[in-house]
């Protein structure tokens, strides 16, 4: 484990100084960071094992999106250590590996079911020896443990019910626009945006000197009058139920307090995209990151990405690689940028391996609302379709920035203050 490593951006905003324990070893850390960031900053490269083949993983996206960052978190398994705020005390540990997650006896599975393992088939001569097969290979491809009992009180709030005029999920730099626009135009209005992130920003956040002109943004939209709501993930549509105004269909948001069942005269989705890797052997393994995660750890967080004295490797065209390399270098981080075709042969040339590959647009919810999809290659993948105002192709339900398509912070900036302006003009009941 190397000491704590947060020296790239000394002028990252930081709460106090604190200490998690991870396996009984103290770890520095600060409040309002995550718990992945701490434990990136003291050296902890491998949080776990794959489900099945107990291959080492490690950050990748630090957005809560990839699932390489399960911990057993104060006695709960399989919590998202990019999404759980460090706070003093707080103790994690690894899980699904024996003896430890270093060392771990049970990879042998990757060994021996090298084209796939599927517990369903797998049988012995006999009955006896079945069930004790089946229960063996059931427990090498599981994940976690049951959780350690709850303390009393300590269930969660009762699901509560919530109207809004503007309903925009994603805090990124479109949401923001977005709200600060409606709530502008439209004074009085009910304007509530919802983030599953700490802190509003998105992929700014992954910028130089982002985080100022996040915060800017967020300021801007709540002196606007739009309400901002932090660390509150939208998990799903249902068109079937209604709110509690009468308005057809529900949006089930988890938020610290509990859930929350929205009904909204209109949604505005800026769901951004998801991080995506790039195929490559051993692209699953520590080590390996996206480069948005990247420049979240170094610009946001201000953690060096790797020691001094060794390199960054920029893996992919994306424009988010082009930022990342500009950043690490000026901050003296040497940085080796290729292309796709290139990084195979030059992988090996770096400590860390920042992946630049276009996000895939997150147009999941948009479409539990039955709005139409298409698949857009170069735009990352399965884009939300809109018109030039905004609108999707189901009622009430608009999107804007890189959920429409990869597009990239400035240009989802400004298509979000024209999605907030738009939106506002139609519930004013205009055209």
């Amino acid at each position: 484990m190397r000491s704590d490593s947060r020296q790239l951006t000394p002028g990252a905003t930081r709460g106090e100084r604190l200490a998690i324990d991870f396996e009984g070893q103290a770890v520095p850390a600060f409040a309002g960071e995550s718990v992945a960031a701490a434990l990136f900053a003291a050296g902890i490269t491998v949080l776990g094992r794959s489900a099945k083949y107990h291959r080492p993983r490690g950050v990748f996206c630090m957005e809560g999106h990839c699932a390489s960052c399960y911990l057993r978190i104060d006695g709960r398994p399989n919590r998202r250590a990019c999404m759980t705020p460090a706070r003093d005390g707080l103790r994690c540990e690894r899980q699904n590996a024996f003896p430890s997650a270093d060392v771990d006896l049970l990879q042998a599975a990757d060994w021996l079911f090298p084209e796939g393992m599927d517990h369903h088939t797998l049988m012995t001569g006999t009955r006896v020896g079945n069930q004790l097969f089946l229960k063996l290979v059931r427990q090498m491809g599981g994940s976690g443990t049951l959780p350690d009992p709850r303390p009393p009180g300590d269930g969660g709030g009762a699901p509560a019910d919530q109207t809004c005029d503007l309903c925009i999920v994603g805090g990124g730099p479109a949401g923001l626009g977005a709200a600060r626009a409606a709530a502008q135009r439209l004074p009085g209005a009910r304007v509530v945006l919802f983030d599953e992130q700490a802190i509003p920003g998105g992929s700014l956040l992954a910028e130089p000197g982002g985080t100022a002109r996040a915060a800017a943004l967020a300021d801007a939209a709540r002196q606007a009058g739009a309400t901002l709501v932090s660390g509150a993930t939208a998990i799903a549509f249902f068109p079937e139920d209604r709110g509690a105004d009468g308005q057809p269909g529900l949006l089930a948001v988890v938020t610290p307090e509990g859930l929350r069942r929205v009904s909204a005269r209109r949604y505005l989705y800026a769901t951004g995209g998801y991080d995506q890797n790039i195929p490559f052997p051993d692209n699953d393994r520590p080590g390996v990151i996206s480069a948005r995660a990247c420049g979240r750890l170094a610009f946001h967080h201000g953690i060096r990405p790797v020691r001094p004295g060794r390199r960054v490797l920029v893996l992919g065209t994306a424009p988010a690689g082009a930022s990342l390399a500009g950043g690490l270098r000026a901050a003296g981080v040497e940085v080796e940028a290729v292309d796709d075709e290139a990084g195979l042969a030059a992988r090996r040339r770096g400590d860390l391996v920042a992946v630049a590959a276009l996000p895939a647009p997150a147009s999941e919810l948009a479409r539990q609302h039955g709005a139409a999809i298409e698949m857009a290659p170069a735009r990352g993948g399965f884009a939300l379709t809109v018109d030039d105002t905004f609108c999707s192709t189901a009622a009430g339900v608009h999107g804007c920035g890189d959920v429409t398509g990869f597009i990239g912070p400035r240009a989802a900036a400004e298509a979000g203050a024209a999605a907030g302006a738009a939106v506002a003009e139609r519930l004013r009941g205009r055209p």
